[in-house]
């Protein structure tokens, strides 16, 4: 296991737990398990992620090597830009074909 030594960069840094818990309003909970590397204790999905994210900003870290840590341990394949993009693309493409039909239908007088 790669240990990042979050807990050391935080305290060189005199930030506490507490601190970054007002800050984020993430649990001490969450806080101690990204520390320790015990991301199973997460609540998981995209509140893992955020949680992570704002961890690192809080200590003034690459979020990046936090997360490829996370994903790497939680054996998790992370999405690619390209892959996010064209999920969002896809879900605006039906988004605009639901609103051009419900706006033809209505113009139409059909439903």
């Amino acid at each position: 296991m790669v240990d990042l030594e979050l807990a050391s960069r935080r305290k060189r840094s005199a930030i506490s737990l507490e601190q970054i818990s007002k800050a984020t309003k993430i649990g001490m909970r969450s806080l101690e398990a990204i520390e320790s590397g015990e991301f199973q204790k997460l609540p998981g999905g995209v509140y893992s992620t955020s949680y992570i994210r704002q961890y690192a900003r809080a200590i003034d870290f690459d979020e990046s090597l936090i997360l490829e840590h996370y994903y790497s341990v939680m054996g998790i394949q992370p999405e690619t830009s390209v892959e996010i993009l064209d999920r969002s693309s896809q879900a605006l493409g039906n988004f605009v074909s639901r609103f051009l039909r419900h706006s033809s239908s209505a113009v139409t007088g059909s439903h």
